[in-house]
């Protein structure tokens, strides 16, 4: 049995409105984002193999930058495809060369989600190897509405039940490769995210609750708050 991470790192980051770099290589403190989220499973004894999978024409750039940090887990960077679907599939495929028993377990992971920590990756391996698959959760703290099409509230649905699907997101790896491969079969080429896909499928899903602050840096906005909760933590850190 191993377990894994795949880490998809494949936009470009047009919401990002950067002009050089995609927005995984972006840097706070000297260290870019997508190192920031691949030093947490970098850490965690579990995590055995990493693969990264990367915006084409980044690769070795990427590979730079794994190897001036000292990330030492990552084994392949892999590009990425046409869509968010397709590159999670080009990770997949990479690992499932490698690791063919039907208990290897993968955590999925966005690159550009680095507020996690080694507290919700265990969680996500023991619910997975409970459930078979376990997906990261964290709270909804607006009120959710329905609406029809005229943009009437039709509905405003209990809070309490609703939570917003974030990452990691792990299954076992032979699974979710083959899901992949049953939904590329049916033209399937851009869902969501793989629990959207496992869901599609019929696959158990089971949450594991995660922190509010687990957000994807994806708009300038999204940069300033990582930036705070950051330095917020370190903060902690060194005064208690």
């Amino acid at each position: 049995m191993t377990t894994t991470a795949l880490i998809f790192a494949g936009g470009t980051g047009s919401r990002m409105n950067t002009k050089t770099l995609p927005k995984q290589f972006l840097e706070l403190h000297g260290k870019p984002i997508i190192i920031h989220t691949i030093e947490h499973f970098e850490a965690h004894p579990a995590v055995t193999d990493i693969v990264v999978v990367c915006v084409e024409g980044w690769l070795d750039y990427c590979r730079d930058l794994l190897a001036r940090f000292n990330i030492k887990k990552v084994s392949q960077v892999v590009p990425g495809g046409e869509t968010g679907q397709m590159s999670i599939f080009n990770g997949l495929a990479a690992l499932r060369k490698k690791y063919q028993n039907d208990d290897d377990y993968v955590l999925i992971h966005d690159g550009v989600r680095p507020l996690i920590d080694g507290e919700i990756i265990s969680k996500n391996i023991e619910a997975a190897k409970k459930h078979g698959a376990a997906i990261t959760v964290k709270p909804v703290i607006e009120t959710v509405i329905q609406v029809d099409e005229a943009d009437v509230i039709n509905q405003v649905i209990e809070r309490s039940t609703c939570q917003t699907a974030v990452a990691p997101q792990t299954f076992v790896l032979s699974k979710i490769h083959s899901l992949h491969l049953k939904a590329q079969a049916e033209g399937q080429f851009d869902m969501t995210d793989s629990a959207t896909l496992a869901r599609y499928f019929g696959l158990p899903l089971h949450t594991v609750m995660g922190s509010s602050e687990n957000i994807k840096i994806t708009t300038p906005s999204d940069f300033y708050i990582f930036r705070a909760i950051y330095e917020a933590r370190e903060n902690a850190q060194i005064f208690g």
